[in-house]
Protein backbone atom coordinates (compact mmCIF):
# COMPACT_ATOMS: atom_id res chain seq x y z
CA UNK A 1 0.00 0.00 0.00
CA UNK A 2 1.13 3.54 -0.78
CA UNK A 3 2.12 5.44 2.34
CA UNK A 4 0.13 8.57 3.14
CA UNK A 5 2.10 11.75 2.46
CA UNK A 6 2.19 14.09 5.46
CA UNK A 7 3.35 17.68 5.06
CA UNK A 8 3.64 20.37 7.73
CA UNK A 9 2.61 23.78 6.39
CA UNK A 10 3.77 27.05 7.99
CA UNK A 11 2.34 30.49 7.17
CA UNK A 12 3.47 33.88 8.57
CA UNK A 13 3.17 36.28 5.62
CA UNK A 14 1.13 38.96 7.39
CA UNK A 15 -0.76 38.94 10.69
CA UNK A 16 -1.70 35.27 11.21
CA UNK A 17 0.73 32.76 12.67
CA UNK A 18 -0.40 29.40 11.33
CA UNK A 19 0.68 25.76 11.12
CA UNK A 20 -1.15 22.74 9.70
CA UNK A 21 -0.58 19.09 8.85
CA UNK A 22 -1.95 17.99 5.47
CA UNK A 23 -2.39 14.41 4.29
CA UNK A 24 -1.90 13.62 0.60
CA UNK A 25 -2.46 17.28 -0.29
CA UNK A 26 -6.22 17.03 0.16
CA UNK A 27 -7.06 16.28 3.79
CA UNK A 28 -6.61 18.57 6.79
CA UNK A 29 -5.22 16.59 9.73
CA UNK A 30 -4.72 19.70 11.86
CA UNK A 31 -4.99 23.43 11.26
CA UNK A 32 -4.01 26.01 13.91
CA UNK A 33 -4.19 29.79 13.43
CA UNK A 34 -3.21 32.50 15.91
CA UNK A 35 -4.73 35.79 14.77
CA UNK A 36 -3.33 39.23 15.58
CA UNK A 37 -6.41 41.26 14.61
CA UNK A 38 -7.03 42.56 18.13
CA UNK A 39 -3.42 43.82 18.39
CA UNK A 40 -3.57 45.75 15.12
CA UNK A 41 -7.16 47.00 15.39
CA UNK A 42 -6.27 50.10 17.42
CA UNK A 43 -3.82 51.18 14.70
CA UNK A 44 -6.37 50.79 11.89
CA UNK A 45 -4.14 48.35 9.99
CA UNK A 46 -1.27 45.90 10.25
CA UNK A 47 1.91 47.29 11.86
CA UNK A 48 4.78 45.24 10.32
CA UNK A 49 7.12 45.39 13.32
CA UNK A 50 4.35 44.42 15.70
CA UNK A 51 3.33 41.56 13.41
CA UNK A 52 6.89 40.21 13.37
CA UNK A 53 7.14 40.30 17.16
CA UNK A 54 3.86 38.42 17.54
CA UNK A 55 5.05 35.77 15.08
CA UNK A 56 8.22 35.26 17.13
CA UNK A 57 6.12 34.80 20.27
CA UNK A 58 3.61 32.43 18.67
CA UNK A 59 5.45 30.36 16.05
CA UNK A 60 6.74 27.57 18.33
CA UNK A 61 3.44 27.33 20.22
CA UNK A 62 1.40 27.12 17.01
CA UNK A 63 3.62 24.48 15.38
CA UNK A 64 3.59 22.34 18.51
CA UNK A 65 -0.21 22.67 18.70
CA UNK A 66 -0.59 21.58 15.05
CA UNK A 67 1.65 18.53 15.58
CA UNK A 68 -0.14 17.59 18.79
CA UNK A 69 -3.56 17.98 17.18
CA UNK A 70 -2.42 15.74 14.31
CA UNK A 71 -1.12 13.18 16.79
CA UNK A 72 2.22 12.75 15.00
CA UNK A 73 5.93 13.44 15.51
CA UNK A 74 8.39 15.07 13.12
CA UNK A 75 9.61 11.59 12.17
CA UNK A 76 6.18 10.94 10.62
CA UNK A 77 6.45 13.94 8.27
CA UNK A 78 7.58 13.72 4.65
CA UNK A 79 8.30 17.43 4.17
CA UNK A 80 7.88 20.93 5.55
CA UNK A 81 6.27 23.61 3.38
CA UNK A 82 6.53 27.31 4.22
CA UNK A 83 5.40 30.60 2.71
CA UNK A 84 8.49 32.29 1.24
CA UNK A 85 6.63 35.27 -0.23
CA UNK A 86 5.05 37.61 -1.03
CA UNK A 87 4.23 39.37 2.23
CA UNK A 88 5.79 41.45 4.99
CA UNK A 89 9.51 40.65 5.01
CA UNK A 90 9.88 40.57 8.80
CA UNK A 91 6.83 38.34 9.19
CA UNK A 92 7.95 36.00 6.41
CA UNK A 93 11.41 35.63 7.95
CA UNK A 94 9.97 34.18 11.16
CA UNK A 95 8.17 31.38 9.33
CA UNK A 96 11.00 30.70 6.88
CA UNK A 97 13.62 30.42 9.62
CA UNK A 98 11.40 28.23 11.78
CA UNK A 99 10.82 25.91 8.81
CA UNK A 100 14.53 25.79 7.96
CA UNK A 101 15.47 24.98 11.55
CA UNK A 102 12.91 22.16 11.73
CA UNK A 103 13.91 20.77 8.33
CA UNK A 104 17.61 20.76 9.30
CA UNK A 105 17.06 19.29 12.77
CA UNK A 106 14.83 16.49 11.52
CA UNK A 107 16.44 15.78 8.15
CA UNK A 108 13.28 16.73 6.25
CA UNK A 109 12.91 18.21 2.74
CA UNK A 110 11.99 21.91 2.66
CA UNK A 111 9.55 23.36 0.12
CA UNK A 112 9.05 27.12 -0.36
CA UNK A 113 5.51 28.10 -1.34
CA UNK A 114 4.10 31.22 -3.01
CA UNK A 115 1.43 32.73 -0.75
CA UNK A 116 -1.10 33.26 -3.57
CA UNK A 117 -0.51 29.77 -4.95
CA UNK A 118 -1.40 28.60 -1.46
CA UNK A 119 -4.69 30.52 -1.52
CA UNK A 120 -5.55 28.86 -4.84
CA UNK A 121 -4.80 25.39 -3.43
CA UNK A 122 -7.13 25.98 -0.47
CA UNK A 123 -9.81 24.87 -2.92
CA UNK A 124 -8.20 21.43 -3.30
CA UNK A 125 -8.92 20.78 0.37
CA UNK A 126 -12.61 20.76 -0.59
CA UNK A 127 -12.61 19.07 -4.00
CA UNK A 128 -10.15 17.97 -6.69
CA UNK A 129 -9.14 20.59 -9.27
CA UNK A 130 -10.37 20.31 -12.86
CA UNK A 131 -7.99 21.62 -15.51
CA UNK A 132 -7.82 23.90 -17.34
CA UNK A 133 -9.09 26.24 -14.66
CA UNK A 134 -9.18 29.93 -13.84
CA UNK A 135 -8.44 31.29 -10.36
CA UNK A 136 -9.83 34.64 -9.27
CA UNK A 137 -7.54 35.78 -6.45
CA UNK A 138 -8.95 38.62 -4.34
CA UNK A 139 -7.15 39.63 -1.15
CA UNK A 140 -5.81 42.61 0.76
CA UNK A 141 -2.69 42.89 -1.36
CA UNK A 142 -3.60 41.03 -4.55
CA UNK A 143 -6.26 40.96 -7.23
CA UNK A 144 -5.35 38.57 -10.03
CA UNK A 145 -6.72 36.19 -12.63
CA UNK A 146 -4.53 33.09 -12.88
CA UNK A 147 -4.85 30.46 -15.62
CA UNK A 148 -3.80 26.91 -14.71
CA UNK A 149 -3.48 24.10 -17.27
CA UNK A 150 -2.12 21.64 -14.71
CA UNK A 151 -0.92 21.35 -11.14
CA UNK A 152 1.50 24.11 -10.11
CA UNK A 153 1.33 25.69 -13.59
CA UNK A 154 0.49 29.34 -13.00
CA UNK A 155 -0.02 31.93 -15.73
CA UNK A 156 -1.08 35.35 -14.48
CA UNK A 157 -3.35 36.79 -17.18
CA UNK A 158 -4.57 39.80 -15.19
CA UNK A 159 -3.48 41.69 -12.08
CA UNK A 160 -4.11 44.94 -10.26
CA UNK A 161 -2.36 48.03 -11.59
CA UNK A 162 -2.74 49.92 -8.31
CA UNK A 163 -4.87 49.17 -5.24
CA UNK A 164 -5.96 45.58 -4.75
CA UNK A 165 -9.66 45.09 -4.02
CA UNK A 166 -9.05 44.28 -0.34
CA UNK A 167 -6.83 47.32 0.05
CA UNK A 168 -9.57 49.53 -1.43
CA UNK A 169 -12.08 47.99 0.99
CA UNK A 170 -9.90 48.85 3.98
CA UNK A 171 -9.30 52.45 2.82
CA UNK A 172 -12.98 53.07 2.12
CA UNK A 173 -13.89 51.56 5.50
CA UNK A 174 -11.44 53.90 7.21
CA UNK A 175 -13.02 56.88 5.40
CA UNK A 176 -16.44 55.75 6.65
CA UNK A 177 -15.08 55.50 10.20
CA UNK A 178 -15.43 51.72 10.35
CA UNK A 179 -13.10 49.60 12.49
CA UNK A 180 -10.30 47.38 11.14
CA UNK A 181 -10.45 45.00 9.33
CA UNK A 182 -12.60 47.02 6.96
CA UNK A 183 -13.62 44.38 4.43
CA UNK A 184 -16.11 42.49 6.60
CA UNK A 185 -17.50 45.79 7.90
CA UNK A 186 -18.20 47.08 4.38
CA UNK A 187 -19.76 43.75 3.42
CA UNK A 188 -22.05 43.85 6.47
CA UNK A 189 -23.11 47.46 5.86
CA UNK A 190 -23.65 46.84 2.14
CA UNK A 191 -26.43 44.38 2.89
CA UNK A 192 -28.25 47.07 4.90
CA UNK A 193 -28.10 49.77 2.20
CA UNK A 194 -28.93 50.44 -1.44
CA UNK A 195 -26.44 50.84 -4.29
CA UNK A 196 -27.94 54.22 -5.27
CA UNK A 197 -24.72 56.27 -5.57
CA UNK A 198 -23.14 56.55 -9.00
CA UNK A 199 -19.53 55.35 -8.74
CA UNK A 200 -17.07 54.54 -11.54
CA UNK A 201 -16.06 51.10 -12.80
CA UNK A 202 -12.59 50.75 -14.28
CA UNK A 203 -12.93 48.27 -17.15
CA UNK A 204 -9.43 48.66 -18.71
CA UNK A 205 -10.76 47.45 -22.05
CA UNK A 206 -8.67 44.82 -23.84
CA UNK A 207 -7.03 43.69 -20.63
CA UNK A 208 -7.79 41.40 -17.72
CA UNK A 209 -6.04 43.82 -15.36
CA UNK A 210 -7.83 45.56 -12.49
CA UNK A 211 -7.74 49.05 -11.03
CA UNK A 212 -9.54 50.17 -7.87
CA UNK A 213 -7.61 53.33 -7.00
CA UNK A 214 -10.00 55.55 -8.97
CA UNK A 215 -13.01 53.98 -7.30
CA UNK A 216 -11.49 54.51 -3.85
CA UNK A 217 -10.78 58.15 -4.70
CA UNK A 218 -14.31 58.62 -6.04
CA UNK A 219 -15.77 57.38 -2.75
CA UNK A 220 -13.55 59.71 -0.71
CA UNK A 221 -14.34 62.71 -2.94
CA UNK A 222 -18.07 62.01 -2.92
CA UNK A 223 -18.10 61.87 0.89
CA UNK A 224 -16.01 65.04 1.25
CA UNK A 225 -18.11 66.99 -1.28
CA UNK A 226 -21.32 65.98 0.47
CA UNK A 227 -19.87 67.06 3.81
CA UNK A 228 -18.91 70.48 2.40
CA UNK A 229 -22.46 70.95 1.08
CA UNK A 230 -23.91 69.96 4.45
CA UNK A 231 -25.47 66.82 2.97
CA UNK A 232 -25.55 63.41 4.61
CA UNK A 233 -24.77 60.19 2.79
CA UNK A 234 -25.88 57.01 4.49
CA UNK A 235 -22.79 54.87 5.21
CA UNK A 236 -24.73 51.74 4.29
CA UNK A 237 -25.66 53.20 0.87
CA UNK A 238 -22.05 54.15 0.19
CA UNK A 239 -20.91 50.69 1.25
CA UNK A 240 -23.48 49.05 -1.02
CA UNK A 241 -22.57 51.28 -3.97
CA UNK A 242 -18.82 50.74 -3.50
CA UNK A 243 -19.21 46.98 -3.14
CA UNK A 244 -21.44 46.75 -6.21
CA UNK A 245 -18.83 48.58 -8.30
CA UNK A 246 -16.07 46.19 -7.17
CA UNK A 247 -18.20 43.10 -7.71
CA UNK A 248 -19.35 44.18 -11.18
CA UNK A 249 -15.74 44.44 -12.37
CA UNK A 250 -14.55 41.22 -10.71
CA UNK A 251 -17.43 39.12 -12.03
CA UNK A 252 -17.44 40.62 -15.52
CA UNK A 253 -13.72 40.13 -16.10
CA UNK A 254 -13.86 36.60 -14.72
CA UNK A 255 -16.70 35.66 -17.07
CA UNK A 256 -14.87 37.22 -20.01
CA UNK A 257 -11.77 35.12 -19.27
CA UNK A 258 -13.87 31.96 -18.81
CA UNK A 259 -15.21 32.31 -22.35
CA UNK A 260 -11.84 33.11 -23.91
CA UNK A 261 -9.88 30.28 -22.28
CA UNK A 262 -12.66 27.65 -22.25
CA UNK A 263 -11.95 26.52 -18.69
CA UNK A 264 -13.70 23.71 -16.84
CA UNK A 265 -13.60 25.32 -13.42
CA UNK A 266 -13.29 28.70 -11.72
CA UNK A 267 -11.69 28.85 -8.27
CA UNK A 268 -12.06 31.85 -5.97
CA UNK A 269 -9.21 32.48 -3.53
CA UNK A 270 -7.99 35.02 -0.99
CA UNK A 271 -9.43 36.85 1.99
CA UNK A 272 -12.03 38.79 -0.03
CA UNK A 273 -13.41 35.44 -1.23
CA UNK A 274 -15.14 35.46 2.18
CA UNK A 275 -17.20 38.48 1.04
CA UNK A 276 -20.87 37.46 1.01
CA UNK A 277 -21.77 39.89 -1.76
CA UNK A 278 -19.06 38.56 -4.08
CA UNK A 279 -19.88 34.93 -3.30
CA UNK A 280 -23.58 35.51 -4.06
CA UNK A 281 -22.89 37.43 -7.29
CA UNK A 282 -20.55 34.72 -8.61
CA UNK A 283 -22.99 31.94 -7.77
CA UNK A 284 -25.76 33.78 -9.59
CA UNK A 285 -23.58 34.48 -12.64
CA UNK A 286 -22.46 30.86 -12.93
CA UNK A 287 -26.04 29.58 -12.94
CA UNK A 288 -25.92 30.65 -16.60
CA UNK A 289 -22.79 28.50 -17.14
CA UNK A 290 -23.69 25.00 -15.88
CA UNK A 291 -20.79 23.51 -17.85
CA UNK A 292 -18.26 25.45 -15.74
CA UNK A 293 -17.85 24.48 -12.09
CA UNK A 294 -17.52 27.28 -9.52
CA UNK A 295 -15.44 26.50 -6.42
CA UNK A 296 -15.38 28.87 -3.44
CA UNK A 297 -13.63 27.63 -0.28
CA UNK A 298 -15.37 27.84 3.11
CA UNK A 299 -14.78 31.06 5.05
CA UNK A 300 -12.17 29.45 7.33
CA UNK A 301 -9.98 28.65 4.30
CA UNK A 302 -10.35 32.06 2.60
CA UNK A 303 -8.28 34.03 5.10
CA UNK A 304 -4.60 33.26 5.69
CA UNK A 305 -3.98 29.74 7.04
CA UNK A 306 -1.31 27.07 6.84
CA UNK A 307 -3.55 24.29 5.48
CA UNK A 308 -3.43 25.95 2.07
CA UNK A 309 0.37 26.15 2.25
CA UNK A 310 0.56 22.46 3.11
CA UNK A 311 -1.81 21.61 0.24
CA UNK A 312 0.22 23.54 -2.31
CA UNK A 313 3.51 22.38 -0.80
CA UNK A 314 2.44 18.75 -1.21
CA UNK A 315 1.91 19.20 -4.95
CA UNK A 316 5.27 20.95 -5.32
CA UNK A 317 6.97 18.20 -3.29
CA UNK A 318 5.43 15.53 -5.51
CA UNK A 319 6.65 17.42 -8.57
CA UNK A 320 10.19 17.34 -7.18
CA UNK A 321 10.58 20.90 -5.90
CA UNK A 322 13.05 21.28 -3.03
CA UNK A 323 14.31 24.45 -1.36
CA UNK A 324 17.83 24.69 0.00
CA UNK A 325 18.58 25.69 3.58
CA UNK A 326 19.63 29.13 2.34
CA UNK A 327 15.98 29.81 1.44
CA UNK A 328 15.21 33.47 2.15
CA UNK A 329 12.01 35.47 2.51
CA UNK A 330 11.04 37.22 -0.72
CA UNK A 331 8.40 39.93 -0.06
CA UNK A 332 8.01 40.63 -3.79
CA UNK A 333 7.99 37.02 -5.05
CA UNK A 334 6.34 36.75 -8.46
CA UNK A 335 4.31 33.72 -9.47
CA UNK A 336 6.10 33.60 -12.80
CA UNK A 337 9.45 33.15 -10.98
CA UNK A 338 8.07 30.69 -8.47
Amino acid sequence: MKKDLLVLGIETSCDETAAAVIQNGTKIVSNVVASQIESHKRFGGVVPELASRHHVEQITIVIEAAMEEAGITFQDLDAIAVTEGPGLVGALLVGVNAAKALAFANGLPLVGVHHIAGHIYANRLESEMKFPLLALVVSGGHTELVLMKGHAEFEVIGETRDDAAGEAYDKVARTLGLPYPGGPQIDRLAHEGEANIDLPRSWLEGSYDFSFSGLKSAVINTLHNAEQRGETIKPEDMAASFQQSVIDVLVSKTLEAVHEFNVKEVLVAGGVAANKGLRAALKTAFLELPEVELSIPPIRLCTDNAAMIGACGTVLFEKGKRSALDLNADPGLEMDNF
